[in-house]
C-alpha cells in the first residue's frame, strides 16, 4: 500500500518546469504573506456556536474547515513533488501544531483532521479534540514509536535520518507504518497559532522532510481602527501569516486561497455550519438516556 493517495499533474507549464528546476531543497522557495482578517462576525459566530452546543469552538477550527474548502477549491495547492513531478492529492488533510509538555520538556508534533472539506465544525472540533488529547496523553502509538526512534538517533545522523524518511515516504512514497512512521502525519497544510504566544505577525518557515508546502500562522485578534461604510469605527482585527513552496504555488494559487479564506472567516454564519442545523450537546445522563 502506498504511504499517499496520489495522481499525477499532467500538462505542466514550462514556468512551473521551471521553477521545480531552479530550487534543490523547500527551504529555498519560500513565499511569505500576510493579510489581515475582520474577525467581528468571526468571534459572534464562535460565542453564537459555543452557546449553541457547548462545544469550545476556536479560530483555529475556523481556520481548519476554511483552509481545507481553500485546497478543494484549489487542487493544485493541494499536492507534492516527487522526482521533480508535481503530484496531486487524492484527499484534503488539515494538521494543527501541538504543544506537548513532559517533564518539564516542551515537544511539538501534529494533530491532523483526513477529508476535512467533508467534514462540519462539529466534526473538525470533535476530531482535533479528540486527536489533540491522544497526542498529548501519549496514547498515539505510532507517533510514540517514532520520536522514540528520532530521540535514540546520535546527532550527526539527523540529517541523514530526516532526509532518508522523507525519501522514502513521500518520494518513494512507500508505507512506513511497519517502521513506526504515521501515515501522512502533516498532511497538506499545517496551522500554528502563534497568536497563542501573543504575536501579531509571525513566519512559519517550511520543514524539508515533512513536504507540506503550505504553513499558516494566525496572529492574535486585537482592537483596531477600521474603516466601514466610510466611517472609522472599533473593530477587532487578526493577521493570518503564511509560507509557501513557490516551486509549485505561486500567487494565482494563493490568491484563491486567500479569497477563501476572507470569505469565509468574515462572513462565518453564511460558510460555517449553519447554527440553526446544530443539535445542542446533551449532559452526559441525557445522552445516555437518549441511547
Amino acid at each position: 500500500m502506498a504511504h499517499l493517495e496520489l495522481i499525477p499533474k499532467e500538462n505542466v507549464s514550462s514556468f512551473r518546469k521551471l521553477a521545480i528546476g531552479s530550487w534543490k531543497t523547500a527551504y529555498d522557495p519560500t513565499v511569505y504573506g500576510t493579510m489581515t482578517l475582520r474577525m467581528d462576525k468571526a468571534l459572534a459566530y464562535i460565542e453564537a456556536f459555543r452557546q449553541k452546543t457547548g462545544i469550545r469552538l476556536t479560530v483555529t477550527h475556523l481556520l481548519a474547515k476554511a483552509m481545507a474548502e481553500a485546497l478543494r477549491r484549489c487542487p493544485d495547492a493541494n499536492a507534492i513533488l516527487r522526482f521533480n513531478k508535481i503530484y496531486l492529492r487524492k484527499r484534503v488533510t488539515v494538521s494543527t501544531l501541538v504543544v506537548q509538555t513532559d517533564g518539564g520538556k516542551v515537544d511539538l508534533t501534529s494533530a491532523k483532521i483526513d477529508d476535512a472539506e467533508q467534514k462540519t465544525l462539529r466534526e473538525i472540533s470533535a476530531e482535533l479534540e479528540a486527536a489533540v488529547q491522544k497526542v498529548r496523553q501519549r496514547r498515539d502509538e505510532a507517533l510514540e514509536k517514532s520520536k522514540g526512534t528520532i530521540q535514540k538517533l546520535p546527532y550527526m545522523f539527523l540529517n541523514f535520518f530526516t532526509w532518508l524518511i522523507s525519501f522514502l515516504m513521500y518520494t518513494l512514497n512507500l508505507d512506513m507504518t511497519w517502521a513506526g512512521m504515521p501515515r501522512d502525519a502533516f498532511g497538506s497544510a499545517i496551522i500554528t497559532n502563534v497568536g497563542s504566544l501573543g504575536l501579531d505577525t509571525a513566519y512559519v518557515p517550511l520543514v524539508p522532510y515533512t513536504r507540506v508546502p503550505i504553513f499558516i500562522a494566525p496572529g492574535a485578534i486585537k482592537d483596531a481602527a477600521v474603516v466601514e461604510n466610510g466611517k472609522v469605527v472599533p473593530g477587532k482585527i487578526m493577521n493570518v501569516n503564511a509560507s509557501f513552496d513557490h516551486r509549485f504555488i505561486d500567487g494565482f494559487h494563493a490568491g484563491i486561497l486567500a479569497t477563501t479564506l476572507r470569505e469565509m472567516l468574515e462572513n462565518p454564519f453564511e460558510h460555517f455550519d449553519k447554527l440553526d442545523d446544530v443539535a445542542p450537546v446533551l449532559p452526559a445522563a441525557e445522552a445516555k438516556a437518549a441511547v
